[in-house]
């Protein structure tokens, strides 16, 4: 199959072959938990016609001037190369109307995807003087990710409240009031960078470019002194390591950000990818547009709450394996209430320390050890 297309009158061919996904609906490469926030919202009556009231008070008209007059917007004649992928990102996933991209002068590398009613995605000049070509277009693919999810007005919605929240910080109770929004707004964005991630990986369809991109983020360009392999161990041990202390801390560390670290992203990248549903996906087997209004909440929530408790099954944090030995531990009490009395006095206690046969008969000792070997392993996919 050829990814050769039209732009603007003339074949523009990627610099290698990529599949390409007709009709891809944002469902799926969406996270369960970024996926069915935003089909709740989508199916709430009036929902668009309330942002649409609010968008006299976001200041979206301004931040458009803004980035026309003070930023360079890419086109065949500026920054030609990123016009090329941000071309051939739409083309790939299907995005019928380009959305105009502009290039910030800022050292610090970031990107992202605003606006209300149409969606504009800003680069900054330290973002593209860090990658090189693929990399960058892993970022083009996840920002047009972004702009397909419809996570742009959320994202803008965000930055005012933020802004708002400075202003009225000498109000006690109106700030606490906005904050709360601001940090439930936070934990559903921060799902939804690991779902544009995803898109970036689509669009890329090169998995090293899309590590090596998150690790420079974290540790700049110094590629000759870093290795993929030891960032992604980094995730890991910081999964795994420390003690409930640690936990506790790692979730104070994350509530102010609007980004998960670089590093854990990494690592939910690599699984997703190795995953069956990405498979799926690049075998051409995924939701389409056509059927988005069909989209159930209850599966959505369902497909969130799943996520959730696959994760907290298989994590290996301190936390995690407390509420996972917990909710074990209930269930095995659960199970024997529903059995009524004899649960709980079944089997007689064996006589010696070993050769009992008896399922659930053992001493509260043996019982609570048994629970956990009647769950999956921990480091199950």
């Amino acid at each position: 199959m050829s990814d050769g297309h039209q732009h603007n009158g003339r074949e523009k061919a990627p610099s290698r072959q990529r599949r390409r996904f007709p009709g891809i609906s944002s469902r799926a490469y969406e996270h369960p938990a970024d996926r069915s926030a935003l089909v709740a919202l989508r199916k709430l009556s009036g929902f668009d016609t309330v942002f649409k009231a609010l968008s006299g008070l976001l200041p979206e008209r301004s931040l458009r001037l803004l980035f026309l007059s003070d930023s360079v917007r890419v086109s065949d004649r500026q920054f030609a190369h990123l016009n090329d992928m941000l071309r051939d990102a739409c083309y790939i996933l299907d995005l019928e109307k380009v959305p105009p991209m502009y290039v910030n002068q800022d050292p610090n590398p970031n990107a992202m995807c605003i606006g209300l009613d149409e969606p504009i995605i800003v680069v900054t000049t330290g973002l593209v003087e860090l990658l090189d070509e693929e990399e960058m277009r892993a970022v083009v693919g996840h920002e047009v990710g972004h702009a397909l999810s419809g996570h742009a007005v959320y994202r803008t919605i965000l930055l005012f409240l933020t802004s708002l929240a400075v202003r009225v910080a000498w109000i006690p109770l109106g700030n606490m009031a906005i904050m709360a929004v601001v940090t439930a707004l936070r934990e559903w964005f921060r799902k939804s960078e690991l779902s544009a991630d995803r898109a970036g990986l689509l669009v890329g369809q090169d998995l090293q470019a899309s590590m090596r991109g998150l690790m420079k983020i974290a540790g700049g360009n110094h590629l000759h002194e870093m290795n993929v392999d030891a960032f992604l161990e980094q995730a890991d041990e910081y999964e795994a390591g420390g003690d409930l202390r640690d936990s506790v801390l790692k979730i104070l560390n994350v509530l102010p950000r609007s980004h998960p670290f670089a590093a854990v992203r990494a690592a939910e990248l690599k699984k997703w990818e190795a995953s069956r549903d990405h498979q799926r996906i690049m075998d051409g087997h995924y939701p389409r547009r056509e059927e988005d209004k069909d989209a159930s909440v209850r599966d959505s929530f369902r497909e969130s709450a799943s996520s959730y408790a696959t994760h907290v099954r298989s994590s290996k944090d301190p936390l995690m394996k407390l509420v996972n030995d917990i909710a074990g531990g209930a269930g095995d009490l659960g199970d024997r209430m529903r059995r009524g009395f004899g649960g709980f006095t079944s089997s007689p206690r064996p006589s010696g320390g070993a050769g009992g046969t008896g399922g659930t008969g053992g001493s509260e000792g043996s019982g609570g050890a048994q629970a956990p070997d009647d769950r999956p392993p921990r480091d199950d996919a």
